[in-house]
């Protein structure tokens, strides 16, 4: 079976840089922490390829859809696998997604959340397999998330030593 990363460059996926976080923005944390053989996962918003935040930014049920939702978990999806690997050097010594906390920046009576994070559920299933990308998942709305971005998800994973 092909390499994680191998499975990304043949859906015509592309990996980002690290977040270009707005100008005058400090983050003052590492995206990824690792502990014995966890990686703990900081929350990660959708990026486009160049490391900038995605658009269209806002909340759903309000200025961003459900299907543009799933495409921003997606993008999320892609924002974290970049975190792991530049942290872990290869994608395939991951063992096991354990957990994901999905934040969706929810308009008043938006309740499609589990929908929205589903984009990133997919992917990662897709990519990893049911062993393997298997994991326990809450999908949450939000009255606002930094930046205006639709879409924030942290993780925890187990990884090859």
């Amino acid at each position: 079976m092909a390499g994680i990363e191998e499975r990304i460059a043949a859906l015509g996926l592309i990996l980002p840089p690290p977040l270009q976080p707005p100008p005058g923005v400090v983050l003052p944390f590492q995206f990824v922490r690792l502990i014995g053989n966890r990686a703990i996962i900081s929350g990660h918003g959708p990026q486009n390829a160049d490391g900038s935040l995605a658009q269209p930014l806002g909340k759903l049920g309000r200025e961003v859809s459900v299907e543009q939702g799933y495409a921003a978990a997606r993008l999320t999806a892609l924002a974290i696998l970049g975190s792991l690997q530049r942290t872990l050097g290869d994608l395939d010594r991951i063992t096991a997604w354990g957990r994901v906390f999905g934040m969706v920046n929810s308009a008043p009576g938006f309740n499609r959340q589990p929908s929205v994070i589903n984009g990133f559920s997919d992917l990662i299933l897709e990519l990893f397999g049911p062993e393997i990308g298997a994991h326990a998942r809450s999908a949450v709305g939000l009255a606002e998330l930094p930046f205006d971005i639709p879409v924030e998800i942290e993780g925890e994973v187990e990884f090859r030593v």
